[in-house]
């Protein structure tokens, strides 16, 4: 089975939809879509995702499965270096670096700022779901692999958000979200493609074949949008900080 992430095209989050820009990122993620077989479509219930799947949707005539467990994970954990809650998936290197346990696919949760913001409970909601649905799809999770229920060659996509994307990658692949969504960036319309292996007989993993793809862009003489990124250097004030 092929899983694909894909990320919404660039937000506009005032109004939670799409800018000028992301508009065209969604249609030539369509055209990309369009070509493949895909065996069902599931999407966040946020505006921004469902305006990205509307492109290809409306082309295909077919309808998503909205999911509220691919909402973004917006939970807040409160930090010494703010007053305000701040979001679980987004610290700043010299807070974050310097607490070994963040880096665990284990530990992580009970580090004591996401204890005491719960979220480990939100992060079980979100991989709850997810493995209902894939064992629905044929494979149930055991441990950290799968059993395979009915193997098959299926695409099934999901319209979501980076930092959920992160934690749907963590618990596929036995890597602390942390890591992830401090190391890696996923720019708006872009495709993660996942596939199973079945190495053993009844047993399969998922292996990330790429990570945030936007060849679609690429091809079309689209920049990529820097949401999602920080500086690139200190002294750039054009760029979030």
């Amino acid at each position: 089975m092929r899983m694909l992430i894909i990320r919404h095209a660039d937000p506009d989050y005032s109004i939670d939809s799409l800018t000028e820009k992301g508009r065209r990122e969604a249609e030539l993620l369509a055209d990309r879509l369009c070509r493949m077989e895909i065996a069902a479509f599931y999407v966040s219930p946020l505006g921004r995702a469902q305006d990205t799947a509307s492109y290809t949707l409306n082309r295909l005539g077919r309808k998503a499965e909205t999911l509220d467990w691919l909402r973004e994970f917006s939970y807040p954990v409160k930090l010494p270096y703010l007053d305000a809650p701040h979001l679980s998936w987004d610290f700043l290197p010299g807070f974050y670096s310097e607490i070994e346990d963040l880096y665990d696919p284990v530990k992580w949760k009970e580090v004591a700022l996401m204890r005491e913001a719960g979220i480990g409970t939100y992060y079980r909601q979100v991989t709850d779901g997810l493995d209902r649905l894939l064992e629905s799809h044929g494979y149930k999770r055991n441990g950290k692999i799968y059993d395979v229920l009915s193997a098959n060659r299926d695409t099934i996509v999901f319209f979501c958000h980076f930092g959920l994307e992160c934690y749907l990658l963590s618990h596929l692949l036995y890597i602390s979200p942390v890591a992830l969504t401090h190391g890696f960036v996923a720019a708006p319309s872009s495709v993660t493609t996942l596939n199973t292996e079945e190495r053993e007989k009844g047993k399969a993993i998922f292996r990330c074949a790429s990570f945030g793809d936007i060849s679609h862009l690429y091809c079309a003489g689209e920049e990529p949008a820097f949401s999602a990124r920080y500086c690139e250097t200190f002294d750039c004030e054009d760029e979030r900080h």
